[in-house]
């Protein structure tokens, strides 16, 4: 069955027709408002005629009356019937405002009083008496009238003051409730959107620090997923080369190390064949505990060989990675003995580790990372000087002044326990040092202050990634002209 899936276009897309629906429901009903406005002013308009009529009326029955004008009496009874047309053409308007009864009681004063006017001007002078009376039937009935049309006039004003009230209202309320809308609608999509964004973006901090590990984005949108499908096979890939990187780089390692074992091989390669010439010219000699030392010193001299080679290929053999008990001082002098060859005439190294140290470590992981340490302390050293490599146990309880290392050491990268036991590693030389600008820098990848084309910049990246791989730190401490310390500090118990 289809599984629909979600996506951020469509949530945006959706929120962006949610709003145009709204906002054109608000334009037509604005629209109809404004459009039933205009009527009930167009009609407001006409009742405000009406009454005005209504006022000509009245005014040229009073000239009538005093200058008994047939003037006036013509224009009095035009008015009446333009108040008669005003109020047909406008019936249903007037409707609305006042009741059928007060509409019927209009129209028939209106009758009434055309009809009493033309009465009235009937009548000669001789009928003083009854144009009297009607005089004042006209009066009455005028002033029904005009009353009717004023009471009319004023209901229609006071509605259109509720309309307006009321639509200013309505106004005011939609931008607010629109306004409303629009931010709850944004906070939706902010948290249906940015949220898994912003989780993505953490992710990336993480692996910025070279922290490599899939990431996991709770969200369902199809660019979110996609994106983070990505992300972890970039991921994969990219530790994938990382160790494609080491590997490389402790080849590059083997490759230095093999003059400094040729030079080891050299003194038993050396001893057995010397040995097995004398045996030769002896050969014919009956003296049997002399030949039995020469032979005795031939399988000593092979057995020397033997290890440099199995340590050689130990260190080259690509495995897996496996911690396990290690004696610490041994690990060091079969270390330096790699790089005895490369180490200059005036440059001495002294180890001073007790032999009750161990650690536990995958030995030839651990091995790549104090080579690294130790080649670079060698290489900083221009004409002469020295390399001290010692170790003691740490308890967390105590202080020891390689605390300051560590401290000077958070400011830069990572995090440093100092929690539990250790065993404090601590290879000091007496070279150049590192500007103080740049120890910030010193364990990035491919970051190296050596000429072009004599470094990679990954040595101390590396060291780095092994001392994380065993749940140590390494902190570094420099001075420009008096050397640099660097103190590695791993777990004295396996961790789980």
């Amino acid at each position: 069955m289809f599984k629909y899936q979600p996506s951020i276009r469509q949530k945006i897309t959706f929120g962006y027709y949610t709003i145009l629906v709204i906002i054109i429901g608000l334009s037509v009903f604005t629209f109809i408002e404004l459009r039933f406005m205009e009527k009930k002013i167009m009609f407001g308009e006409a009742i405000s005629e009406f009454f005005d009529t209504t006022l000509e009326i009245r005014r040229f029955e009073k000239n009538y009356f005093l200058y008994n004008q047939e003037a006036d009496y013509y224009e009095n009874t035009e008015y009446v019937k333009k108040a008669q047309d005003l109020l047909e053409k406008n019936i249903k308007g007037f409707e609305t405002i006042a009741s059928p009864q007060q509409i019927s009681s209009l129209k028939n004063d209106l009758k009434l009083y055309k009809e009493l006017v033309e009465e009235y001007a009937g009548l000669n002078r001789r009928h003083s008496i009854q144009k009297t009376i009607l005089e004042g039937k006209i009066r009455k009935t005028g002033k029904d009238v005009i009353t009717a049309a004023e009471d009319i006039s004023k209901t229609e004003r006071r509605n259109l003051q509720v309309m307006l009230y009321n639509s200013q209202s309505i106004l005011i309320f939609s931008i607010i409730s629109l306004s409303l809308l629009g931010i709850a609608i944004g906070q939706v999509l902010s948290r249906m959107v940015v949220r898994p964004l912003k989780q993505l973006e953490n992710s990336m901090e993480v692996i910025a620090e070279g922290r490599f590990g899939s990431i996991q984005i709770r969200s369902k949108d199809r660019e979110i997923v996609s994106l983070t499908n990505a992300f972890n096979k970039m991921l994969k890939e990219l530790e994938l080369r990382q160790r494609h990187i080491i590997q490389s780089e402790k080849l590059a390692s083997l490759g230095t190390l093999l003059s400094g074992v040729a030079h080891e091989l050299n003194n038993p390669l050396s001893n057995i064949s010397t040995s097995t010439e004398i045996l030769k010219e002896e050969l014919e000699e009956s003296d049997r505990e002399y030949k039995r030392e020469l032979l005795s010193q031939i399988e000593d001299q092979t057995d020397r060989a033997r290890n440099i080679v199995r340590s050689l290929l130990e260190f080259s053999r690509d495995k897996e990675f496996k911690k396990e008990k290690v004696p610490l001082k041994p690990l060091f002098e079969e270390t330096i003995r790699f790089v005895k060859g490369q180490i200059p005439t005036k440059v001495s190294i002294g180890i001073n580790i007790p032999d009750d140290i161990f650690i536990f470590a995958d030995k030839q992981r651990i091995q790549q990372a104090f080579l690294n340490l130790i080649k670079n302390a060698i290489e900083s050293i221009v004409d002469e000087g020295s390399v001290s490599i010692r170790s003691q146990k740490h308890r967390a309880i105590d202080k020891v002044e390689d605390e300051a290392a560590i401290y000077n050491y958070l400011k830069y990268r990572g995090k440093c326990t100092l929690e539990e036991d250790t065993v404090d590693i601590e290879i000091r030389d007496s070279g150049e040092g590192i500007p103080s600008e740049l120890l910030p820098k010193v364990f990035d990848p491919f970051f190296t202050t050596k000429d072009v084309g004599k470094g990679s910049g990954l040595g101390l990246f590396i060291v780095h990634e092994i001392i994380e791989e065993h749940d140590g730190c390494i902190a570094v401490d420099s001075e420009v002209g008096k050397g640099t310390t660097f103190l590695i500090r791993l777990p004295i118990r396996e961790s789980n």
